[in-house]
């Protein structure tokens, strides 16, 4: 069997080739040993949960349809900023988008994870890279060039995020840049594209770019927190993806 998926499609439909689904998940929870999906070109807003495995004779196979065209992301746009003071930025959004995972409350830490909780799990991104997260308010309105950066110049991007009760408050200091003419994001989920259950074995994940994730530390013997991957299960096959912008 081989299922479509469109998220352009005008309407929810099937999994045929007429009428694909519009989201990957709803092909991962029905596809079996030997099924193909099918996945055209389009940013995937979503977190991918395959529900079945395949076998070693009968993968699972997820390809998109264009080698790298096909976008799996765990980034949400955030839109309708306002000027705070010179240029930084600011933004809200309520805490429901985050579910019962707030990256923007969680801290990178862990087992064997030795530079303290200073930094969280989430993310902004301008024009698909990366800010860096600044300690506080302040630092985030004098945004000086970090020494530990490989690229000091861009280092002077950053951005800050509290709480005001149900909402998370974003800042960023953007620069010579109107966050309201650009492509600004933040981590939402946790994963793009793992299997919650373990043992879901034989699945093939083939051409997507995949990014942007609020993954947090993994260390060796703990729960293998990651974008992208089988959670202990055996046989998979991860080809010609383009992986980036994993917090972790």
């Amino acid at each position: 069997m081989i299922y479509y998926v469109n998220a352009a499609a005008s309407f929810q439909g099937d999994g045929s080739e007429n009428r694909p689904f519009r989201h990957i998940q709803d092909a991962a929870s029905v596809a079996k040993p030997g099924d193909e999906v099918v996945v055209a070109p389009g940013v995937y807003r979503e977190y991918v949960d395959p529900k079945n495995a395949g076998r070693p004779d009968a993968r699972i196979i997820y390809r998109s349809e264009k080698k790298l065209g096909a976008v799996i992301t765990g980034a949400e746009k955030l839109e309708d900023w306002e000027r705070y003071q010179g240029t930084v930025w600011t933004a809200r959004v309520r805490n429901g988008i985050f579910g019962d995972y707030n990256p923007y409350t969680t801290y990178v830490y862990g087992d064997w994870y030795f530079a303290g909780k200073g930094r969280h799990t989430g993310a902004v991104y301008l024009n698909d890279r990366m800010l860096y997260e600044a300690r506080t308010l302040e630092d985030c309105l004098k945004a000086e060039k970090s020494p530990y950066s490989w690229r000091p110049e861009e280092s002077v991007y950053q951005w800050y995020a509290e709480q005001d009760g149900d909402e998370t408050v974003f800042y960023a200091n953007f620069q010579d840049k109107d966050p309201n003419k650009e492509n600004v994001e933040i981590n939402v989920r946790r994963e793009c594209f793992m299997p919650q259950q373990e043992g879901i074995g034989y699945i093939t994940v083939s051409g997507f770019v995949v990014t942007k994730a609020a993954t947090t530390w993994a260390p060796p013997a703990a729960f293998q927190d990651c974008m992208i991957g089988p959670h202990w299960s055996k046989g998979w096959i991860i080809e010609d993806c383009e992986i980036s912008n994993s917090k972790c």
